[in-house]
Parts: structure tokens; C-alpha cells; sequence
């Protein structure tokens, strides 16, 4: 049955040849909706795949920017991955597997990643046992509306597909830096909304817990410096979503405080 792979983008000139040069082979149909790219993501998509179906969004969050996205694939199966994603071959197999059986057992499959950090792949920290739901029926599974950590919604039982999807997570120090401070201000606005509330104390607890979580617990430093990088970063980014939260009620309730006496 036809396959529809699905994209969202927004400056990914570094990862989107990779992907789909990997899957152009199996894939009838491509759908890109970018976030406006300032790099030359559009123009290497548009020169270079013909195939590919280019359209642009504003980004309001990565649910509803992904459930964008679905409206325009026009087949049964959709293979929704991010830029940074690659299938090996016999992932490749299992997936070109699947969609040509009439009754499949599943209508949503999970992959199993590899992890990069660089050129090292990441075997411990919680990293090494990552699986996620990247090939469902359309008409099967959406995205839930969340701005960051969104997921798929479905009340299918889910199988697993064989071989795995390498994420390449780390183009350099910088780019990492200002993906976590991204995620960490949407996670921060997502918690606000949801009306969660912090403590001092957590926020000075809850990133050395991480740290100690990923690094020792879950044998990080079985993966060197690496290990301890991917410990380091996960504890930054967990102090950052809770401090940025602090300072949104802070900055709420002034602003409530001044309301009041101008009333």
C-alpha cells in the first residue's frame, strides 16, 4: 500500500538531505510543512526532490504543527519522522514489510532508536531504550495538542518494527544550547498553562536528581564523557524549564498585583 513519509522542518539545510535520501526509495508520497526555515531548508527541498510536497506554517507548537502536516498526506500509511531520523536498512525492510501486508496485526508500530551524540552512539542513560510510535494508519492515531513532548494519541495496541531509526541529536555545543533553552521555554509556558506551580526547593533539587538519575543510576557513565555530557545537559535543561516557570508565576502574579490597584 502507498506510504506517505511526513516532515515538520525549521532550519534542518544540516539533516533534511540525509532523510530523504534514505527514503525516497520507499516512499510514494512526502510531506514538509516548514516553520518558516531561514536557511536553505526550502530551496534544497524544492531544487533536489521533486516529489516532496513543500508547504509553510507558522509554529505554534509541535502537536499542532504535526497534526497540520497529516491533513496533507493523502495515503493509508504515514511514516512521520523528524528531520534528525534516519531508518536503517532493515528498519527500511520492516516498514516496506508492514505496509504491503492487506491485514496487518497493528495499525500503529513503534521504532527502536539509536541515539547519536556526534559520532557516539549512546548506549545508557535512558538513552539506549528509547522506542517511539513513528508508522501508523492515518485514520488510526493524531497528535496530542501539546506545545513540546507531544505524542501520539490512539487507542490502538502498538507492535514494534524491526531494526532502528538513528537520531542524530548533536550538530555542535551551540545548536544543543539553543535547543534545550527552545524546550525549555515551551515546556515552562505548557506548565504554566496547565497551572503547575514550584517550589524553591525543587528547582535547586530536581536538576542534581536528574543527574544523578541519568549518570548513575541508569549507568551514564558507562558511555565516558559522552555519558556524562548527555547527564550534564539533561540536568541544565530540567533547571532551566523549572526556573523559567518560576519566573512566568512571578511575573503573573505582579501582574495581577497591578491590575488590582489600578482597579
Amino acid at each position: 500500500m502507498p506510504l506517505t513519509l511526513a516532515v515538520i522542518t525549521y532550519n534542518e539545510e544540516y539533516n533534511i538531505v540525509r532523510l530523504l535520501d534514505a527514503l525516497c526509495d520507499i516512499v510514494d508520497e512526502i510531506i514538509i510543512v516548514d516553520s518558516y526555515s531561514t536557511d536553505s531548508t526550502k530551496e534544497i527541498i524544492l531544487r533536489q526532490y521533486p516529489k516532496a510536497k513543500f508547504f509553510e506554517k507558522k509554529f505554534n507548537g509541535y502537536g499542532e504543527q504535526k497534526n497540520h502536516a497529516l491533513k496533507f498526506c493523502s495515503n493509508d500509511w504515514v511514516l512521520f519522522l523528524d528531520a534528525d531520523e534516519v531508518p536503517n536498512k532493515e528498519l527500511k525492510k520492516s516498514i516496506k514489510q508492514i505496509t504491503s501486508l492487506q491485514n496487518p496485526e497493528f495499525c500503529v508500530y513503534k521504532a527502536k532508536f539509536n541515539n547519536h551524540l556526534g559520532t557516539r552512539l549512546i548506549k545508557h542513560g535512558g538513552w539506549g531504550t528509547v522506542s517511539r510510535e513513528r508508522l501508523f494508519k492515518k485514520d488510526a492515531a493524531k497528535y496530542s495538542d501539546d506545545k513540546v513532548h507531544e505524542y501520539l494519541v490512539t487507542n490502538q495496541k502498538s507492535g514494534t518494527l524491526e531494526g532502528r531509526l538513528d537520531h542524530y541529536t548533536y550538530k555542535s555545543i551551540h545548536c544543543h544550547v539553543s535547543k534545550i533553552n527552545k524546550y525549555s521555554d515551551m515546556m515552562a509556558e505548557k506548565m504554566f498553562d496547565n497551572g503547575k506551580r514550584i517550589k524553591r526547593f525543587k528547582i535547586i533539587v530536581s536538576p542534581v536528581f536528574e543527574f544523578v538519575k541519568v549518570f548513575i543510576f541508569k549507568l551514564g557513565f558507562l558511555d565516558g564523557f559522552a555519558g556524562y555530557y548527555v547527564a550534564k545537559t539533561m540536568s541544565y535543561y530540567t533547571f532551566l524549564k523549572y526556573i523559567k516557570l518560576r519566573e512566568k508565576i512571578k511575573i503573573s502574579e505582579l501582574q495581577k498585583k497591578c491590575s488590582q490597584k489600578n482597579i
